[in-house]
């Protein structure tokens, strides 16, 4: 059977404006607009770090230098905020804002982290 020239073209034709509707219904991504920064970028925070004390005390200083004044202490376990580093001291914020040796203080990266690890140190020997 022969089938007419003109039908494969009225069928092509066909296709295609099926094609381009189907085509045209389908939206666009839209275009990529830049990314504006929040007004407080997450990357700007204060705090670096947690930690923990680990010594039995250690005293917290107005200055990263052994000379310097003493704020007060803190305690083995006390959880703070890691501020700062310089050379072997960290700047803390717990019960006192000031600088502590960096041998006195274990690291973590989130708060929870810290607190677990303070809640699961062993107590200390029991004083009569």
């Amino acid at each position: 059977m022969k089938v007419p020239v003109s039908f494969y073209y009225s069928q092509a034709q066909a296709l295609a404006l099926l094609a381009i509707l189907l085509l045209g219904t389908c939206s666009r991504a839209p275009e990529e607009q830049p990314l504006t920064p929040p007004a407080t970028p997450p990357l700007s925070r204060s705090v670096i770090g947690y930690g923990m004390v680990n010594s039995s005390y250690t005293h917290v200083q107005n200055d990263p230098a052994p000379e310097s004044v003493s704020l007060g202490y803190l305690r083995r376990g006390a959880v703070v905020e890691i501020l700062e580093r310089k050379k072997s001291w960290v700047k803390v914020n717990g019960a006192y804002t000031g600088w502590i040796k960096e041998a006195d203080v274990l690291f973590y990266r989130s708060k929870a982290q810290a607190r677990t690890a303070s809640e699961t140190l062993s107590p200390g020997p029991e004083i009569r």
